[in-house]
């Protein structure tokens, strides 16, 4: 432990922040746990008959964790009214219905910024909220496939690979929506009024790939996957299979960094030049013959923490016991499950899992007197 980390309030950076979201599945509720590992308040308004967020035992949807829950039926009076209450004491709001619903229901910007001008009205979609497609179902596949991401996927010889709903949903989605809230959080107690952020998957993966459309603006990142340095098309920037049928991930694309890799493998005298194009082809299978020699934990403590830029291909199952990572408590267990720790790290506010993932309504009282809405229990099915 780091004098800093000695130090630190065991709270928080985003503790006093208080978040309504009105349940649904994928990025918005990601983002608002998110929200709330970092210590916001987050009360989750659940549907009755609702089967919650993934649609699994809900003590182990941990999209749902450091959350509380309030049961209210948004198609009745009483409901509405309710979550308008929530609202009037809100920091921010997150919603995912498609573009419109939240508008019938009367929980949409208008109803919620006339009740509080400061609010944050966060909307989670996959097309955004207006557009050709905007009342079109879909998902994770089908957003990053129109961007152009989802083609840079795969080897040159096959098809596009959805890298699971990584990419789309979580990295162009939940945290641009986190990013948008956090922003228009800042406007708004500088002494500026709420407003609304429009968080599309489509937008946020775009966005991610700028780097990439520089590159093929400039000449360097043809359009073709499985061809380019970073897409698996460069021989020492991929994954090989050992011989126990494991996987190790290479990655030197410094010169320095290559020269100890290629020593460390064993093929320093016989590997043909890297800066040869015409015989990647060549190097490529001197390197996958090489690895298919040892098993995956052999070649480990070969590349140990060497600057060869090597690591072990891990499953999910495996990764928090690699040694960095528990020496970093980059996963943790929290009431029986094992799951990551929040991220990223604050010296003196350091977020926390303090509550298991919220079971529907279960909350209810405990947010009425902690918010102060007497209206919870009329909204609340009978």
């Amino acid at each position: 432990m780091t004098a800093m980390e000695e130090g630190a309030t065991a709270v928080g950076p985003l503790t006093g922040v208080r978040v309504v979201e009105l349940a649904g599945i994928g990025p918005g509720p990601f983002a608002a746990m998110v929200l709330a590992d970092l210590g916001a308040d987050v009360v989750r308004v659940d549907r009755p008959g609702s089967p919650g967020g993934l649609r699994i035992d809900p003590d182990h949807d941990l999209a749902n964790r450091n959350k509380r829950s309030v049961l209210l039926d948004l198609k009745s009076e009483a409901g509405v009214a309710a979550v308008l209450d929530l609202v009037e004491r809100a920091d921010i709001l997150i919603e995912g219905y498609r573009p419109g619903v939240a508008e019938r229901l009367g929980v949409g910007p208008d109803a919620c910024l006339a009740r509080n001008p400061r609010l944050v009205y966060g909307r989670m979609t996959g097309w955004g909220q207006e557009g050709p497609l905007a009342q079109s179902a879909g998902h994770d596949i089908g957003y990053i496939a129109v961007t152009g991401a989802l083609s840079m996927i795969g080897a040159a010889d096959g098809p596009p690979v959805a890298p699971a709903n990584l990419l789309g949903d979580y990295a162009g989605g939940s945290l641009y929506l986190v990013i948008g809230v956090l922003a228009a959080l800042q406007h708004a107690r500088a002494g500026g009024t709420g407003q609304v952020v429009d968080a599309a998957i489509v937008d946020g993966t775009a966005h991610l790939t700028s780097v990439i459309h520089g590159m093929m603006a400039a000449g360097g990142w043809r359009d073709q996957r499985g061809t380019n340095l970073l897409d698996g098309g460069c021989p020492f920037y991929g994954t090989y299979e050992t011989a126990d049928g494991g996987h190790m991930a290479v990655g030197p694309l410094e010169r320095k960094f290559y020269a100890e890799f290629v020593e460390l493998l064993g093929i320093a005298d016989r590997a043909p030049a890297r800066d040869d194009f015409d015989s990647w082809a060549a190097l490529r299978t001197a390197i996958a013959d090489r690895f298919k020699q040892r098993t995956r934990e052999e070649w480990t403590a070969v590349f140990g923490t060497s600057d060869a830029c090597v690591a072990p291909v891990l499953s999910l199952r495996e990764a928090p016991a690699h040694p960095h990572l528990a020496a970093r408590s980059t996963f943790l267990d929290h009431g029986g499950i094992t799951q990551p720790a929040p991220a990223p790290r604050f010296s003196a506010t350091p977020g926390a899992v303090r509550r298991a993932p919220a079971r529907p309504g279960a909350d209810t009282a405990e947010v009425a007197r902690d918010w102060g809405v007497t209206s919870l229990g009329e909204g609340s099915p009978s």
